[in-house]
């Protein structure tokens, strides 16, 4: 039988160095664990660098850890160790889901995994904050940095004099140590106070306390009597009570949920900055902190910005009654109040086909009519509110057919309390609100207050009330129009601001819109997931604190100002086809709309493959249709969005969009076959459609002029057509003779066939033959084969009887030589007792011969039987 062979495999190559020998990087591209670990225990600070050679982020990562390695290897030590030699005790020890993997040693605390950017500024910053996890706050001033710094921070006062280590100061070291572990991030710094004059500033007397410090919330204490004193639950107690006003993005570039997890948390402001992580000043990042604790600073806007509260002379009776002092002068119809208690009222459209609305500004106002001793309003509650919206709804004919583009204030009477008056500012605003701005100055400027027809002022255009700019109507605050203190709480449109490092992930900048020629990478957007739309700001805007305050204040407004953005694609398809228009997002505008043409659009995907089939029917449409009138055109929806009233969730989608009715498009009927007569009839029919407009003598010259210019746009057409049908005859003529001869060689191929049919029965006779032939010699061969063993079985049986025989032979020749003995002796004996015993010697020697003669017979017919066997 035979036997299987077996497999043959190469042994792996011998590993080599990652890392050049004069790298200060000692490289175990052997694996050798053990002992990394034996050199880890005679160094304070331990970089390990986990890598497998094929690795492209290995590889990629090498120049960058060696660069950290030349500026820190005095205080650190970096080793690398090849995890992928099978042979090694790192591949069987450790189990990596991927490389490279990064873990840092403080002592005997480890591993701290860094998960950042492979760039070189940020593995040196998280190696430093390991080696110098506490930062020492020796002086008021360095407190005032470590505090108005925008990353949470955590302090822990100390006194040193007793003892080199006072009690709880390893704890709150080592729990330093546990946020970078949980946290690579390192959002959370850590410092120690041993100057009891500095922490009482922050109301530390006991050593051992730590204290959280927050920019908006209140400051904590951790709390000793609650929690036990570890470095974990410090740890997590920091964690948990963290304040993150603004945070950093870091995509790992692999598949990631980062992004869609943060965005579903509702908008995000996206700022794109170039950012160095060791530099010791970031002035962009201490502007855009600014513009972020101005953002959520809740409670000091509640105590520095006043409320609404208005004055307005009225003439009607019913505030007449209700204010005694309405003519009062304009300086003194302002009352500042401290706690602002206000809300935006949208009112229906006051007639079906109007496209405006009133919006007024409702505010509770408690220094008008007659007045308590003391009236203290400590916030702003929701039965206030109700109660507010209950009177001003009973007043609401009074707003309700007013079209005023001026800002006009009243005053009424609350009919829940006595001592409550209600101050309604009203205007009226067009629905498409985006026509009113018409610089980016004009947005912003504070705007003159007219009164209604009580009491009215001078006009103002371009201004608006709502609820996020309500110190628009107060003229005596000199504060900036684009203050947003607060404005997170007082809108429903909170936003989420995240920075990015542009060195690194420009690539998002650019998907959003961010220019690719750009040499500033300085870029922010807004993410309205839910919405489903995003605004980008002018890149031709210096990206400064101004700026985003406009930004994050114009998306906050009830009438938003900002333009959408819409991705375009910059390629255009069909180079070669001319015929069809190829429409993006920049584009649209101005070839379906701005266009006098009749226009026939077809929205497509690159993977819809019934798409893909339509071309050569747009491609004959476009060629028959007059290209004076018509335009056709097409729009991949997959690379360009378009506005919200064109969308589609059908592909193919067909619009056909009528010259001087652009906005009355037809869509194409889905229960229609696609094809050329179909489309030309659905176009017929709605670019004929007469106008509502009476037609004039000159309307008639253009329709016959039209006409006319159809009719010899067909003849030429039908010209062309009929050379195409001789065109079509000659190739007929021409594939005829091809066929012909293509028949005959079929029939020569078929002669052929059938002599190698014949050819090939011949030989499987002749093969059939030679079978047998062959089965007969081999049964031959197989009979001499069992008679040859029959005669090797024989000659075996001979050869053990001659051996046999030879035995006797020898047996026989010493039987004889003993009979001869025994004659001696006997004849010996005789001799002596000759005269004694004659008689029975005699008798004797006659036995013993004739015993011996029986004994020579028996063997002598035993020999012979042996041999005729």
């Amino acid at each position: 039988s035979c036997s299987r062979a077996k497999d043959v495999t190469m042994p792996a190559k011998l590993p080599v160095n990652f890392f050049s020998t004069r790298s200060p990087v000692i490289d175990l591209f052997r694996g050798q664990l053990d002992y990394a670990d034996h050199l880890r225990q005679d160094s304070e600070i331990v970089l390990y660098f986990f890598y497998a050679p094929w690795c492209g982020q290995s590889i990629a990562a090498r120049e960058e850890i060696e660069h950290v390695a030349s500026r820190l290897s005095g205080q650190v030590l970096f080793v690398a160790v090849n995890c992928w030699w099978n042979q090694g005790k790192c591949r069987k020890q450790k189990h990596f889901f991927y490389f490279p993997v990064i873990h840092l040693y403080h002592r005997s605390f480890g591993p701290i995994e860094y998960k950042g950017p492979m760039s070189a500024v940020y593995i040196e910053k998280f190696v430093r904050r390991v080696m110098t996890p506490l930062l020492y706050i020796s002086s008021r001033s360095k407190l005032l940095d470590f505090l108005s710094n925008y990353e949470p921070g955590v302090l822990g006062y100390f006194e040193f004099n007793a003892s080199p280590q006072p009690p709880g100061y390893l704890t709150f070291f080592t729990s330093a140590l546990h946020s970078l572990r949980k946290d690579y991030l390192g959002t959370i710094r850590f410092g120690v106070i041993t100057d009891k004059r500095v922490a009482e500033e922050i109301s530390l007397v006991h050593s051992g306390s730590v204290y959280l410090h927050r920019h908006v919330n209140t400051s904590l204490i951790y709390p000793n009597d609650v929690m036990n004193y570890t470095a974990e639950n410090i740890c997590k107690w920091a964690l948990e009570n963290r304040e993150m006003l603004i945070r950093w993005l870091r995509p790992h570039g692999g598949k990631s949920l980062l992004l869609n997890n943060e965005l579903k948390k509702g908008p995000a402001l996206l700022i794109f900055i170039p950012y160095n992580p060791l530099a010791e000043i970031h002035p962009l990042l201490d502007e855009i902190t600014k513009v972020a604790l101005e953002y959520h600073n809740c409670n000091k806007s509640q105590a520095a910005e006043p409320d609404l509260q208005h004055l307005g002379d009225t003439d009607s009776p019913a505030f007449d009654s209700s204010v005694p002092d309405a003519h009062m002068k304009l300086s003194e119809t302002f009352s500042i109040t401290k706690y602002p208690c206000c809300n935006t009222v949208v009112l229906p459209q006051w007639h079906s086909i109007s496209r405006t609305h009133n919006v007024c500004e409702l505010c509770i106002n408690q220094t008008l009519g007659v007045k308590p001793n003391k009236v203290h309003v400590p916030h702003c509650n929701f039965l206030e509110i109700e109660a507010a919206l209950d009177s001003f709804y009973l007043q609401e004919h009074t707003f309700f057919q007013v079209i005023s583009n001026t800002i006009e204030c009243s005053n009424f009477l609350s009919f829940y309390s006595p001592f409550s008056y209600y101050t309604a500012c009203c205007r009226t605003v067009n629905r498409h609100f985006l026509s009113f701005i018409s610089s980016e100055k004009t947005i912003f400027q504070t705007p003159k207050v007219a009164f209604s027809s009580h009491g009215k002022k001078d006009n103002t255009q371009h201004s608006i009330p709502h609820i996020e700019d309500r110190n628009c109507f107060i003229p005596d605050l000199h504060i900036s129009g684009t203050n947003i203190t607060g404005l997170s709480c007082r809108t429903n449109k909170t936003l989420n601001l995240y920075l990015l490092d542009s060195n690194l992930f420009w690539i998002y900048a650019e998907r959003l819109g961010a220019s690719r020629s750009t040499h500033l990478k300085e870029f922010a957007a807004i993410v309205d997931l839910k919405e489903e739309v995003h605004y980008v700001l002018d890149q031709n805007q210096s990206l400064v604190r101004s700026t985003l305050e406009n930004f994050i204040k114009n998306f906050s407004i009830l009438y938003s100002p900002l333009k959408r953005h819409l991705v375009d694609d910059p390629s255009v398809h069909f180079h070669e086809q001319r015929v069809i228009t190829e429409v993006t997002t920049n584009t649209f505008h101005d070839t379906v709309f701005l266009n006098e043409k009749n226009v026939l659009l077809l929205y497509y995907a690159q993977w819809c493959g019934f798409c893909a089939s339509l071309n050569h029917i747009f491609i004959e449409l476009a060629r028959l249709l007059p290209p004076d009138n018509f335009t056709v055109a097409r729009i991949d929806i997959t690379r360009n969005d378009l506005p919200w009233e064109f969308m589609t969730d059908h592909l193919p989608t067909i619009l056909f969009f009528p010259h001087q009715r652009k906005e009355q498009s037809v869509k194409f009927p889905e229960d229609f076959s696609v094809n050329l007569p179909n489309l030309l009839k659905f176009i017929l029919h709605y670019s004929s459609l007469s106008s509502s407009e009476p037609c004039t003598k000159e309307c008639l010259h253009e329709e016959t002029v039209l006409q006319q210019g159809h009719i010899s746009h067909l003849e030429r057409e039908i010209q062309k057509l009929r050379s195409e049908i001789g065109a079509l005859h000659q190739a007929h003529d021409q594939l005829e003779a091809q066929l012909s001869e293509a028949r005959r060689e079929e029939h020569r191929l078929q002669q052929q066939k059938h002599t190698l049919e014949k050819q090939h029965k011949t030989l499987q006779l002749h093969s059939e033959q030679l079978q047998a032939t062959y089965d007969q010699k081999n049964q031959e061969l197989l009979e001499m084969a069992e008679k040859l063993q029959e005669l090797a079985d024989a000659s075996e049986n001979l050869l053990k009887e001659n051996t046999l025989l030879r035995i006797l032979v020898a047996s026989r020749e010493g039987k004889l030589q003993s009979k001869d003995e025994i004659k001696e002796s006997l004849q010996s004996e005789q001799t002596l007792s000759e005269d004694n015993d004659v008689s029975v010697s005699t008798a004797t020697a006659t036995v013993e011969e004739k015993r011996i003669d029986n004994i020579d017979t028996i063997e002598t017919d035993h020999s012979s039987g042996n041999r005729t066997e």
